[in-house]
């Protein structure tokens, strides 16, 4: 089974659909399978005491203007789903709230994600839960007994699942990976287990994929000096199409991991050995 890319475009289409599009032309041209974004209803997911709160941004002076000019509406994720059908890429998008699910609900995207912040929600893990969609739940910010309950919602619900072994932090140091992890959550909950990474560079990542990954998850950029708090955190085009292409050769080196001598080998074996009292029947 080859490993499943998606490019987390998440907020850094900055409300642009423009910006939006061509982020999804890279992932597409990269050989990514998805892309993905973020949805929140900023009432539901913010205090309006925050939401009145100063923050400059290039909508205004306030929290509740600038996350309301990285919010897509109906309008915008039609033109989405409509731009993604024509480049042959799915999509698909993690709720923040219950609303938000309902929203997604109005399309037919082939999977679901739950972002490591509602990993806590039971509300949202059984509704999500409840669609039966293959879901990808990422485990940043999570417990042992966090995770457990989530993998016990969606195994109540019969619905395909995926862990996504994660931390949340924006970027990530290199040294903070712990990607002893995959190998743990893939024991402990006995089912596959992605990699959702926040590092700058591929080779974490690099390394994840020689673990065994069955899905791996980037944010993607323009350019990582864009305006939003997951540009820096983000990869840009010429290491995307890099990523995905060593990521494809990684798994198909991994192999069996059963030894075998390939057919190249025996006239090599028969001229090294041939001072030695040595049957190349043995390599046959």
């Amino acid at each position: 089974m080859s490993t499943f890319i998606v490019a987390e475009i998440g907020i850094n289409h900055n409300g642009d659909m423009s910006i939006c599009k061509e982020l999804i032309d890279i992932a597409s041209e990269s050989g990514c399978n998805a892309v993905k974004f973020q949805k929140r209803d900023i009432n539901k997911v913010y205090t309006q005491e925050f939401l009145d709160s100063p923050r400059e941004s290039p909508w205004g002076v306030t929290q509740r203007e600038q996350k309301s000019g990285l919010e897509f509406g109906i309008d915008e994720y039609k033109e989405i789903d409509q731009y993604c059908k024509e480049k042959g890429i799915e999509w698909f998008a993690s709720a923040w709230d219950l609303n938000s699910q309902k929203f997604l609900q109005q399309f037919d995207c082939k999977y679901n994600k739950i972002a490591s912040a509602m990993i806590v929600y039971e509300d949202l893990l059984r509704m999500v839960a409840e669609e039966g969609k293959h879901t990808f739940i990422s485990t940043g910010m999570s417990t042992y007994d966090d995770i457990q309950n989530a993998v016990d919602i969606f195994k109540v619900e019969n619905c395909s699942f995926e862990l996504m072994h994660t931390v949340s932090t924006y970027p990530m140091k290199d040294e903070k990976a712990n990607l002893k992890m995959i190998n743990t959550l893939r024991n402990k909950y006995q089912c596959n287990v992605g990699y959702s990474g926040h590092e700058v560079g591929l080779a974490v990542s690099y390394a994840a994929a020689a673990l065994g990954i069955t899905s791996l998850e980037r944010h993607i950029t323009i350019d990582r000096s864009m305006y939003g708090s997951d540009q820096s955190a983000s990869v840009e085009p010429p290491a995307l199409a890099l990523l995905v292409g060593a990521v494809r050769k990684i798994q198909k080196a991994m192999g069996s991991g059963i030894k075998t001598t390939i057919e190249k080998e025996l006239p090599i074996a028969k001229n090294l050995r041939q001072h030695l009292n040595w049957d190349i029947s043995k390599l046959a």
